[in-house]
């Protein structure tokens, strides 16, 4: 275990950075209310109360180990042995929980009533509405309302759970807008407040913070699949919009002789506007607080995005995800909307399994990768990072001909 952790340790450096990504660009009267976040977390971080918290939590109430599972059929189908890290048995559904529980355990540390966010597709709003009412915090949840019409189950859900949903209206009305946002209304009152960001972007520490907290999905994964086959994959996989929970699994290989791909939105075309896939279309900017690599227009402001999937149409990367792909660590592959609604469909219909379509498009990845006759046979573990309940109405009104 020593030496998955020796990256782990290194990146980032104090100051935030993998390589010339990521660091902390953010107004003056963010910088305390950051240094508290990271100075707690510095602490906490190595505090036998918290981590045994937090892993008792993840045991008894949120199910964790979720299973490594060998998809049998799809694998006859696509040519190679597809196995599936079933994060969407994880409780609400998805990984986001695994970091939603921390902050709010942070936050229970230090002491503050609130929790506020962003949410795209809706499993961040829904993990962090759950983890607020486990702990009995105040919870303000912010969300573009294209989203809010695309997983309508995930906002019932959360006004459920006590979740304040506040709709965004402002310019494409999706997470992008959500996250300005969410920072607008931390910054009106941070001494009582956590802003709890969805996902390994945003001003340090939150990319290392994120990371780490997910890491469990690939320390996990990694144990299950070399005891159920003795050996390690030949590929891990994840859908990549931020990159929360590709860098969950990733954790767990970073140091080994195994291929990473971050599967990213190709959306309906290469114009701007028509996909999300900022490594392979865009170029290094700052963001959100953090400098990485980002899709822009000509003027160097973020540009208008677009993907099936709420989770993932967001017009950055994670900046470690930004220096991974930079240093040649990690392979980025691309997902059409048409090639990830035929893996959501050819999952459920092979495996009795209905995946987010944020996921589906990993299970694309993976069904075109298996297919590829120099392929045959290798093996192929994907990060099934949440399930499609919140997907299915949005999927069979835009989609019914695929009924």
């Amino acid at each position: 275990m020593q030496k998955d952790r020796l990256y782990l340790d290194s990146f980032p450096d104090e100051r935030g950075y993998f390589g010339k990504f990521g660091g902390s660009f953010i107004p003056p009267q963010l910088v305390e209310p950051f240094n508290e976040i990271n100075e707690a977390y510095k602490k906490l971080s190595k505090d036998f109360n918290f981590l045994n918290e937090l892993k008792s939590i993840r045991k008894y109430y949120q199910g964790r180990p979720t299973p490594v599972y060998f998809a049998k059929n799809l694998s006859n189908f696509a040519g190679a042995n597809i196995y599936l890290k079933r994060e969407d048995l994880n409780h609400t559904g998805a990984h986001k929980l695994n970091h939603c529980m921390a902050e709010a355990l942070l936050a229970k540390y230090l002491g503050k009533k609130k929790l506020i966010a962003e949410t795209g597709a809706g499993q961040h709003g829904v993990a962090l509405a759950t983890a607020a009412a486990y702990f009995g915090l105040e919870c303000e949840i912010h969300m573009g309302e294209v989203d809010i019409k695309k997983e309508h189950p995930n906002v019932v859900k959360m006004k459920i759970l006590g979740a304040k949903v506040v709709p965004v209206s402002k310019g494409l009305k999706t997470l992008k807008e959500a996250v300005d946002s969410a920072f607008e209304s931390y910054l009106n009152d941070t001494k009582n407040s956590l802003f709890a960001i969805g996902s390994v972007v945003g001003p340090h520490p939150f990319p290392k913070m994120i990371r780490d907290f997910q890491s469990v999905v690939g320390f996990e994964a990694k144990e299950q699949f070399f005891e159920m086959t003795g050996k390690l994959p030949d590929v891990v996989a994840a859908c990549i919009g931020g990159g929360s929970n590709a860098m969950g699994i990733f954790s767990g290989f970073i140091e080994d002789s195994v291929d990473l791909y971050a599967v990213e939105p190709a959306g309906k075309g290469e114009k701007i506007g028509e996909h999300s896939a900022s490594i392979t279309y865009g170029k290094e900017g700052v963001m959100h607080g953090f400098n990485s690599i980002m899709l822009s227009d000509e003027n160097g402001e973020p540009a208008p995005v677009h993907s099936i999937a709420s989770g993932i149409d967001y017009p950055s990367v994670g900046p470690e995800h930004a220096y991974l792909s930079s240093i040649g660590r990690t392979k980025v592959a691309l997902c059409s909307d048409t090639e990830a609604i035929e893996a959501f469909y050819t999952l459920s219909r092979l495996e009795g399994i209905i995946p987010a379509l944020e996921s589906s498009h990993a299970v694309g990845f993976a069904i075109k990768y298996a297919k590829s006759e120099e392929n045959f046979g290798k093996s192929i573990l994907i990060n099934l990072s949440g399930r499609g309940d919140k997907d299915i109405d949005f999927v069979i009104e835009n989609f019914p001909e695929n009924l």
